[in-house]
C-alpha cells in the first residue's frame, strides 16, 4: 500500500476533471446499503459530518465501518457529487455558518487516498468560495505531499485542520498500514503549513498493542512536529469486537463498551512521559476540539472548560481564551432551542446544561451554538473519566 500519492488537481483552483471523477454507485448498491450510509450528513461532536465517498482498502480492523456494515467495500465510490453534498450541509438544519465545525470523509473513506482527494480538494475549494469561516477537519493516515500542502495553504476562509492519525501499531492483523506513513505524512504537513494547521491524532492507544515505553516516546517525539496533539483510546463497540473474535485477532478488553476504552493507568503513564519529555513537542490535549481550536488559537468550540479536570493539561494561554469565552448561556434561549428541537431543558449548571429528551446529533447542536457543554440526564457525565468507557476507571462519581 505504500507508493507516491500524487496531487491530483490540476492547479490549486482546478475543478476535478471529468475523466476522474469516481463513479457514482448505482442504485442497484445503494439499495443494499445500511440508509445510514445514505444519509450523507451526520453530526458528530466534533462538527457536522460530511460523508459522500465510501469504501477504503486500509483495512484497520478497528475502523467505525464496522458500525455500518460495509467494511468489505473497499474500492471507494461516490454517493453523489461534492457540488450536492455542499447543497445538503448548507441546507441542513443544524449547519450553522461560521459556527459548526465540519468535518470531511471521515466514517467511510480516508480522504487522502490518490482517488478520493480530488474529491476532498474539491469540496475544500466549493467551501471557501461560499466565504465560510467554519472549522473543517480532515482526518487521514495515508500520503501527504508538498503539492497537497500547497492546496491546502490556498484557502482563503475556511479554517482548516489536517489530521494525521498515527498509532505506531506494528501487528499487521490490526492495522497493515505502516505507521511510518503518517510519520512522514505528518513531518510534510507541519514542515508546509501556513493558513491550515496540522494535527498529531495519536490513537488509537490500546494496552498491550502499542503502549509501551518505546511507543509513548516515539509518538512524543512526533508531537514536535504537529501544532497540537490530541491522544485518546479505542472504541470497541460490540460490531468491532465481533470482527475482532471472528478472525482470530487479539482481543484488548473482554467487552465492548458504547464510549472510547482508554484506563486511568494508561493516562498517567503517557501524562507523565509528556511532563518529563524535553522542551519542543506540542502540548497533549484530551478532546479533539481542544487540540484543533489550540492550532488555531482560538476558543474550543464545545465548551469543555466547564469541565475543568480536563482543563489540568493545557496550556496557560488556551486556558485563558476558554475562560474569556466560556459564558452559561441565557436560560430562555436554551429552553426555547431545546423544545425547538424535540426535548426540554433540565438545568443549567457550572460545568454544563442538561437536557432530556435529544439525541446526540441535536445535543451537538445546541453545544456548537452556545460553546458550552450540553449532557443528556440519562447518561451522566463523570468526574475526571472525561467521557471514556468504565474499562479501566475507578468507582465513578456522578456530576451531571
Amino acid at each position: 500500500m505504500a507508493g507516491s500519492c500524487k496531487n491530483d488537481l490540476d492547479g490549486v483552483g482546478a475543478v476535478v476533471a471529468s475523466s476522474r471523477l469516481l463513479p457514482l454507485i448505482t442504485d442497484s448498491v445503494q439499495s443494499t446499503l445500511r440508509p445510514e450510509l445514505l444519509d450523507v450528513i451526520e453530526y458528530r461532536k466534533s462538527g457536522l459530518s460530511v460523508n459522500w465517498i465510501i469504501g477504503c482498502p486500509l483495512d484497520c480492523s478497528y475502523c467505525v465501518r464496522h458500525l455500518f456494515d460495509n467494511f468489505e467495500m473497499r474500492v471507494p465510490r461516490a454517493l453523489m457529487r461534492e457540488e450536492e453534498a455542499v447543497d445538503r450541509l448548507l441546507t441542513h438544519p443544524h449547519f450553522e455558518p461560521g459556527v459548526t465545525p465540519i468535518q470531511l470523509l471521515n466514517r467511510a473513506t480516508d480522504p487522502m487516498l490518490q482517488a478520493v482527494k480530488p474529491h476532498l480538494f474539491n469540496m475544500l475549494r466549493l467551501l471557501d468560495e461560499r466565504g465560510l469561516t467554519n472549522h473543517v477537519l480532515v482526518i487521514s493516515r495515508w500520503h501527504v505531499n508538498a503539492e497537497d500542502c500547497a492546496v491546502l495553504n490556498s484557502f482563503q476562509n475556511i479554517k482548516v485542520t489536517l489530521l494525521i492519525t498515527h498509532s505506531g501499531i506494528n501487528d499487521e492483523r490490526v492495522e497493515p498500514v505502516d505507521s511510518n506513513i503518517a510519520a512522514t505524512s505528518l513531518r510534510t504537513a507541519f514542515e508546509h503549513a501556513d493558513r491550515y494547521r496540522t494535527v498529531l491524532y495519536w490513537r488509537p492507544i490500546v494496552p498491550g498493542l502499542n503502549d509501551s515505553d518505546e511507543h509513548i516516546s516515539r509518538a512524543l517525539e512526533l508531537s514536535s512536529y504537529a501544532h497540537a496533539t490530541v491522544f485518546t483510546g479505542l472504541f470497541y463497540k460490540d460490531q468491532i469486537r465481533d470482527y475482532y473474535v471472528s478472525n482470530g485477532l487479539p482481543e484488548p478488553y473482554e467487552t465492548g463498551a458504547r464510549r472510547k476504552v482508554f484506563p486511568e493507568a494508561l493516562e498517567r503513564r503517557i501524562l507523565a512521559a509528556a511532563k518529563a519529555r524535553p522542551a519542543g513537542g506540542s502540548p497533549l490535549f484530551r478532546k479533539t476540539s481542544c487540540g484543533v481550536t489550540y492550532a488555531h488559537g482560538v476558543a474550543d468550540y464545545n465548551g469543555h472548560f466547564g469541565i475543568r479536570e480536563l482543563c489540568d493539561i493545557c496550556p496557560a494561554s488556551q486556558l485563558a481564551l476558554c475562560a474569556k469565552a466560556w459564558t452559561p448561556p441565557n436560560t430562555p434561549e436554551v429552553a426555547a432551542m431545546a423544545e425547538v428541537l424535540g426535548g426540554k431543558l433540565v438545568t443549567i449548571n457550572e460545568r454544563a446544561v442538561v437536557v432530556a429528551g435529544l439525541d446526540e446529533q441535536r445535543r451537538y447542536r445546541l453545544q456548537h451554538h452556545f460553546g458550552y457543554q450540553i449532557h443528556d440526564i440519562n447518561k451522566p457525565h463523570l468526574a475526571h473519566r472525561h467521557g471514556r468507557a468504565e474499562t479501566g476507571w475507578p468507582a465513578p462519581q456522578e456530576v451531571s
